[in-house]
C-alpha cells in the first residue's frame, strides 16, 4: 500500500481527492498549505507528493523545489491550466509528472500508479544481472540503479534516472518525444512532450560539464533525443 501526501488548499477538492485515493488502496495524508506540506515529511514518510501549484504563503513551486533539494521523492502537481508558463516552471522546479485541474480521481490515480512504478527502477532480464555500463566518465549500474560521474554519485530523481536508462539502453539510437512518454510517463498525448524537455534539461544539469553542448543527452532537431554516441 501506498502513501500519499497531497498537499492541497481548497477543501472539497482536498477532501474529493482523499476519499477517491483510499477508496484506490493509498493511505492518504491530506494538508492545506506548503509549510503544513513540508513539516509532515519532516515527520511521517511518503512514497509520492501530489502538489497544488497555487497554495496560500509558500507556493507550490517553492515547495517542489524544497522537496528536490532533499531527495527523490516523486512529485506530482496540480495546475488550474495546460496551456501556460505554470506547468514548464512547476517541471522545471523538479515535478515528475502533472495533472490538470478540475481533476479526474481515475487520470490522478494513474499517474500515481506510474510514477511509483518507475520509482521501482528498471528490472533486468530474467536470470540475469545488468552490466554495468560505462560511457566515458559515466557509469551507469542498472542493478543497483546507480549513476557516478567521475567516480561521484549522481543523485537522480526516478524520472531523471527512467529516462536515462531508456536513453542510454541503445546508445546513438534516435528515440522520439513520443516514444519516450510511452516508455517513461506511460503516456499517450504528444501534448505532453514538455515532460520529456524538462526532464532533459534538469538531467541535463546534473550530467553534463556544459548543458549547452551536451555530450550524454543529445538533441537531435525534429526526431527527439540520443545518447551519445561519446
Amino acid at each position: 500500500m501506498s502513501r500519499v501526501l497531497l498537499i492541497e488548499d481548497h477543501q472539497t477538492v482536498r477532501d474529493g481527492l482523499q476519499l477517491a485515493l483510499s477508496r484506490q488502496g493509498h493511505t492518504v495524508d491530506a494538508v492545506a498549505t506548503g509549510e503544513q506540506g513540508l513539516a509532515r515529511l519532516r515527520t511521517t514518510t511518503a512514497d509520492v507528493v501530489v502538489l497544488d501549484l497555487m497554495l496560500p504563503g509558500m507556493d507550490g513551486f517553492e515547495v517542489c523545489r524544497r522537496i528536490r533539494s532533499t531527495g527523490d521523492l516523486p512529485i506530482i502537481m496540480l495546475t488550474a491550466r495546460s496551456d501556460d508558463m505554470d506547468v514548464v516552471a512547476g517541471l522545471e522546479a523538479g515535478a515528475d509528472d502533472y495533472v490538470v485541474k478540475p481533476v479526474q480521481p481515475r487520470v490522478l490515480e494513474a499517474r500515481i500508479r506510474a510514477v511509483l512504478r518507475r520509482t521501482g527502477g528498471e528490472p533486468g532480464p530474467s536470470g540475469t544481472e545488468p552490466a554495468v555500463e560505462r560511457h566515458g566518465g559515466l557509469t551507469i549500474d542498472r542493478a543497483a540503479l546507480v549513476v557516478t560521474k567521475n567516480g561521484a554519485p549522481v543523485g537522480l530523481a526516478p524520472t531523471e534516472l527512467r529516462l536515462l536508462l531508456e536513453l542510454s539502453g541503445t546508445p546513438g539510437r534516435v528515440l522520439s518525444r513520443q516514444q519516450l512518454l510511452e516508455a517513461v510517463w506511460e503516456h499517450a498525448y504528444l501534448g505532453d512532450s514538455r515532460l520529456v524537455d524538462a526532464c532533459v534539461q534538469r538531467l541535463r544539469a546534473k550530467l553534463e560539464d556544459d548543458s549547452a553542448a551536451p555530450v550524454y543527452v543529445q538533441t537531435v532537431r525534429g526526431f527527439g533525443y540520443r545518447f551519445g554516441p561519446l
